[in-house]
């Protein structure tokens, strides 16, 4: 005796339509969300403002996150 298993639909996600983020879904996401959520996505211009430098502290540490003259980020310890 063969038992089969019911076919519930399609089984491809490839094909699925991901909103784009908004500052509003962002604030209205909470920051316990699970780590399976996307990532948050930040302007580089929110973090620097008009500098080319900002400090990070991360678990103890400063980073230092800059722009160079070619418009390229560089995070260093």
């Amino acid at each position: 005796m063969s038992i089969k298993s019911p076919v519930t639909g399609p089984t491809d996600t490839t094909s699925a339509t991901i909103a784009p983020e908004t500052p509003e879904s962002l604030a209205a996401s909470p920051r316990s969300a699970s780590r399976s959520t996307r990532p948050r996505t930040l302007d580089s211009h929110d973090l620097l403002g008009e500098q080319a430098l900002v400090l990070i502290r991360h678990l103890g540490e400063i980073y230092r996150l800059q722009t160079t003259r070619q418009g390229k980020l560089i995070l260093t310890k």
